[in-house]
């Protein structure tokens, strides 16, 4: 597997199914066939031959093949009888063999990271935090974060993952599957990323953290039915990722959705090629939350913040805030209405280009506002845009970049081990 490769594009549940071309040679068939057969055992779960025969359109006598073949390879197995009650015995269940791969999802934070070791059917099985602190050097900051990838191994009786898949912060340049010049992300974050390629050894896939929370909404979340929407992310910085006809788009450098750099009304000023601040950050992210709800009396207690400060300006104060604002009566109201218009503007920015028909709200602070601050992100969306967009608040909640993390690592996985895609 290529290590520079990108994570795949986030795929739809209702992808038509199709049987092989006419044209295609035997082996060619054979393994689309066999593709076919393993993606609907991902979806639907364990079936029989006569399942699988119904499904796919294809002959009995080529089922029958395809099965033994795949439990030659160990890629499915039998897990079970079916049900139906009928003459003769009942029929044999086929499933996929999760435990044939393992995969590792980590998510990096400014101050941590979020470590999971799952099946490849995306099931996981073990989970750690890893808490870096200010003072904690790159390579103290990589030994640990091996350490607890060891240990969560062994917790899911696992031996070396198949792949490693990585959401951060900043720009990852799709030529290469690295860290695309971004120098405020924390020197640690690279060092790991190289300590996970190299103990263990495994090919490691790192994704931008939006666009992986985009492919958890779309798989598993408020865009389960859409192929082209655009999640705006909005934590401790903004952020947004764009969902193109079924695909994940990333631009020329990794920059498509680096949102808080668009120059905005009511900042006062412009952003810079090194900084944020001026641009649509300066509105949205958890400060500028932070500072807004000051405005409207909005306080959240230092617990409710989870950050020890009542003045703190981070991704979980914001998060309270806005939390609290729900209970706060008629300022709290002004202050969501507040914070719609604000988004709304970079949400507008985005529909004029992309057309997308869906914008979802993620991050901290769009899980937190939920369904009251879509609502009035869209109703100011629709008197400052002609185009008929909907907005969805996230409904995969703080994991989605952990969960788009696994999502990634299992499709790159399935890919290696199931042949090429019909």
């Amino acid at each position: 597997m290529d290590e520079t490769r990108g994570p795949a594009p986030a795929r739809t549940a209702s992808a038509a199914v199709r049987t092989a071309p006419r044209t295609a040679s035997p082996s060619t068939a054979r393994a689309i066939n066999d593709r076919l057969a393993l993606r609907l055992l991902q979806s639907e779960g364990p079936l029989t031959a006569g399942e699988l025969k119904a499904r796919t359109g294809l002959s009995r006598p080529t089922v029958a093949d395809l099965v033994e073949r795949l439990q030659t390879a160990g890629l499915i197995t039998v897990v079970g009888e079916s049900g139906a009650r009928r003459r003769g015995p009942n029929a044999r269940l086929y499933g996929i063999v999760a435990g044939r791969a393992h995969l590792a999802a980590v998510d990096l934070r400014t101050h941590g990271a979020t470590l999971a070791v799952a099946d490849l059917l995306g099931r996981v099985l073990a989970e750690a935090a890893v808490p870096v602190g200010p003072d904690a050097g790159p390579g103290q900051a990589a030994a640990n974060g091996v350490a607890t990838l060891e240990k969560l191994l062994g917790e899911a009786g696992a031996g070396r993952p198949h792949v490693v898949a990585v959401g951060a912060p900043g720009l990852v340049d799709p030529a290469t599957g690295r860290f695309g010049g971004t120098e405020w992300v924390p020197a640690w974050h690279a060092a790991l990323v190289t300590a996970f390629g190299d103990r263990p050894a495994a090919p490691v896939l790192l994704e931008n953290e939006v666009n992986l929370a985009a492919i958890a909404e779309q798989r598993d979340g408020a865009a389960c039915d859409r192929d082209t929407f655009v999640l705006l992310w909005l934590g401790h910085g903004t952020g947004a990722a764009v969902v193109l006809d079924g695909r994940l788009r990333r631009g020329a450098s990794g920059g498509t959705g680096e949102i808080g750099f668009l120059p905005v009304p009511g900042t006062g000023t412009l952003p810079t090629a090194a900084g944020c601040d001026g641009g649509f950050h300066s509105l949205a992210s958890s400060a500028a939350v932070c500072r807004l709800a000051a405005e409207h009396g909005i306080e959240a207690s230092p617990e409710g913040s989870g950050l020890g400060s009542a003045d703190a300006t981070g991704a979980p104060a914001a998060e309270a805030l806005v939390r609290a604002a729900a209970g706060a009566g008629e300022s709290g109201a002004d202050f969501l209405d507040a914070l719609a218009a604000r988004v709304a503007i970079g949400a507008a920015a985005v529909c004029a280009v992309l057309d997308p028909g869906c914008v979802v709200l993620g991050g901290e602070t769009g899980r937190a506002g939920g369904d009251a601050l879509a609502g009035r992100v869209a109703e100011h969306l629709a008197r400052m845009s002609p185009l008929r967009t909907e907005v969805r608040a996230g409904t995969v909640g703080g994991r989605a970049v952990l969960r788009g993390a696994v999502l990634a690592a299992m499709d790159a996985a399935q890919d290696d081990l199931f042949g090429p895609a019909a």
